[in-house]
């Protein structure tokens, strides 16, 4: 059952025409969430052959036009372009004229707070920030999964209501995000989630590597319950050789990994430091324990060896 507050009809913006200008994976997606709410989409812009499928199949019968004109019937845009290229857009839009006053000008790049709307804030426009920390697939079941998601909101203050009312309709939860830390939220969100993405993609090929013939059902419920885990207790549901000290283990891993997958080597690294500050800062980690698992790391996985080629801490499982 759905905890998503909803709002008082005086708080819930009148139903409006939806414009998007930028059908990739997140546009078609929050316009049909709009349509939910019973806003209507009038128009979407797309560029390649996958954009226009992909508005086709999540925005059925809604006309398929330049950006210009998605302007000029939409009292709501969505411009969900990459970070990049949003900047320039929005300056051309403006400087062609396409922009109208009142016209309600929303923005989902992580990046940029309201500001790279200024152009069309001068044109007359009202600017949103609203950003989705969610990922997309560009199917349908985005919209299921807008239900709970937290968007970032970057607008001016006399916007505020509106914006979080949209966010609201949406099914998502508002989050305010002052303009100067929009480049550190997005840099959060980024480090948390593309990154797991990479990660978990390594950890894959390592496991069909070493020979697990169903690598996603081994690491399905394993990651599950860590993430569960770090989400409720932070550090203290740290785990594994780095957080118990285990330089040895961790040679040996280093070891492998230089073996069969030397371009993992060096983001193993770096997270094997990150997690033992982390474990040394929680009181995890014991001290007489780190400075040997330090220099491993800092040696890159050459600890010193004992006379039998071991470090005594192999097969230390505790």
């Amino acid at each position: 059952m759905s905890t998503v507050h909803q709002p008082d009809l005086k708080d819930r913006p009148a139903r409006l025409t939806v414009g998007v200008v930028g059908a990739g994976r997140v546009g078609p997606a929050l316009a049909a969430s709009l349509q939910l709410a019973g806003h209507r989409p009038v128009a979407v812009s797309g560029v390649s052959d996958a954009s226009r499928r992909r508005a086709e199949a999540m925005l059925p019968d809604v006309p398929l036009v330049p950006p210009a004109e998605v302007l000029q019937r939409a009292d709501l845009v969505l411009l969900t372009v990459p970070d990049d290229a949003l900047p320039g857009l929005v300056a051309g839009l403006a400087e062609t004229g396409a922009v109208r006053p009142g016209q309600l000008l929303v923005h989902t790049s992580g990046r940029y707070g309201a500001k790279v709307l200024d152009p069309a804030l001068r044109a007359g426009a009202l600017p949103l920030a609203l950003h989705p920390a969610m990922t997309f697939t560009g199917t349908p079941v985005d919209v299921q999964r807008l239900a709970g998601c937290s968007f970032g909101v970057t607008a001016p203050e006399e916007l505020r209501l509106a914006a979080e009312a949209l966010v609201i309709e949406m099914g998502g939860e508002p989050e305010w995000i002052s303009e100067e830390n929009r480049p550190l939220y997005h840099a959060a969100l980024a480090l948390g989630s593309n990154h797991l993405v990479t990660l978990v993609a390594q950890a894959m090929d390592l496991l069909r590597t070493a020979g697990v013939g169903a690598p996603d059902r081994m690491l399905g419920p394993l990651l599950g319950a860590a993430l569960d885990n770090a989400l409720r207790s932070g550090d203290a549901a740290l785990t594994g050789p780095v957080a118990r000290g285990d330089a040895g283990t961790v040679a040996a891993h280093i070891t492998e990994l230089r073996k069969h997958a030397p371009q993992t080597v060096a983001g193993y690294l770096a997270m094997a430091r990150a997690t033992a500050d982390r474990a040394l800062a929680a009181g995890l980690l014991k001290a007489e324990l780190a400075e040997d698992l330090l220099g491993v790391l800092a040696d890159g996985g050459h600890p010193d060896q004992g006379d039998d080629g071991t470090t005594g801490t192999e097969g230390n499982d505790r």
